[in-house]
């Protein structure tokens, strides 16, 4: 087939398509495209003692007496992915990039999510770490749930996958510590049965603090175990701890700089985090998850000063059809700002989601 004939073929195919249906385009014996993603609204109010966020991290701001609403689409991605053979190439942006004129025309920069090549037992490129069980995370509206007990983040990797074994190199560098020429180590094993899934991931990090102190220094190790167990009927309970010297991986935005012990021994800041989630279905098109997630860095304030920080929600979600869905949830989320100071925040969002 040639290139005229396949972009006439590709042409068609998305003109008579139904509007924003996924579908896949067999390009030749060997190759097709593939188009995904979904558009999410979302209706979101903040009532409390932190700034406003479209959605909870590691992280948080002081801001007394906040009561804010915002109404946004930004969770809203497409991705596409082309199949030649063995080998595959998938990249996904969503709009959480950054802009956004509220007083014009509200427009937000894409972002890169992922941007990777697979073929056979590798993967080349931006995805998620490997030190992340995605099985594991929450049923939620808040993008991506408890992440302040997760490991949760995407990064340049080299992966090795064979069976349950998955293997990899991973981008050391932080935006704050330039002392790492040794690529992070992952090594996962994840168990699958007809109970649902287990897994357990080891890191390593290898620090040069260059003689300068206060720096990171040596190798440092994080694990993780982690799962998601089928109950009754379709429901599932989801689970993950997450310990040791992991810095910027567990609860994102919580440690990004690789905060180190004040002892002098060059090791980073112990973490330890965990999420709890069940999923219940009420009916066919009815369900419900409650999710609980927690972190604590050890001195992270100060000597016996640590930073903890919990989120906990429940919501309800009506599956209108199998493409649309709506949903209601309710949380809280609070922070340790200082040795000191603590903050509390209520949030509902109400939202609505269809999948490609």
């Amino acid at each position: 087939m040639n290139r005229m004939t396949k972009t006439a073929l590709v042409v068609a195919t998305l003109f008579s398509a139904s509007s924003f249906a996924g579908y896949e385009v067999q390009l030749d014996e060997s190759s097709k495209l593939t188009f995904g993603g979904y558009f999410k609204v979302d209706l979101r109010n903040v009532n409390g003692d932190q700034a406003y966020r479209d959605y909870w991290i590691g992280t948080s701001t002081y801001a007394p007496d906040t009561n804010q609403t915002s109404l946004q689409a930004k969770e809203s991605r497409f991705n596409v992915k082309f199949t030649h053979g063995a080998v595959t190439g998938f990249l996904e942006y969503d709009f959480y990039g950054g802009g956004g004129n509220a007083l014009v025309s509200n427009s937000y920069t894409p972002r890169m999510r992922h941007a990777y090549i697979a073929y056979k037992n590798w993967k080349v490129g931006q995805t998620w770490s490997t030190f992340m069980p995605l099985a594991s995370i929450a049923d939620a509206l808040d993008f991506g749930g408890a992440h302040v007990g997760q490991v949760f983040i995407r990064q340049t990797q080299i992966r090795y996958t064979n069976g349950g074994l998955e293997l990899a190199l991973e981008n050391p560098a932080n935006a704050t510590d330039a002392n790492q020429s040794i690529p992070d180590a992952v090594a996962r094993y994840t168990y699958k049965g007809d109970f649902g899934q287990v897994a357990v991931a080891v890191l390593a990090r290898t620090f040069d603090n260059n003689g300068v102190a206060g720096n990171a220094d040596g190798t440092q190790f994080a694990y993780s175990l982690s799962g998601k167990v089928f109950t009754f009927g379709k429901d599932d309970f989801r689970f993950t701890y997450n310990a040791g010297a992991a810095g910027r991986y567990i609860s994102p935005g919580h440690n990004p700089g690789d905060k180190v012990n004040t002892d002098g021994s060059g090791d980073l800041l112990t973490t330890q985090a965990y999420t709890v989630a069940y999923r219940h279905f009420w009916s066919e098109d009815w369900r419900s998850s409650i999710y609980y997630g927690h972190a604590d860095v050890e001195d992270f304030n100060g000597l016996n000063a640590d930073s903890d920080r919990n989120h906990y929600a429940i919501n309800l979600i009506k599956q209108l059809n199998k493409q649309l869905s709506v949903g209601v949830e309710l949380g809280n989320y609070d922070a340790d700002i200082s040795a000191t100071n603590s903050a509390n925040s209520d949030y509902i969002q109400l939202s609505a989601k269809y999948v490609l």
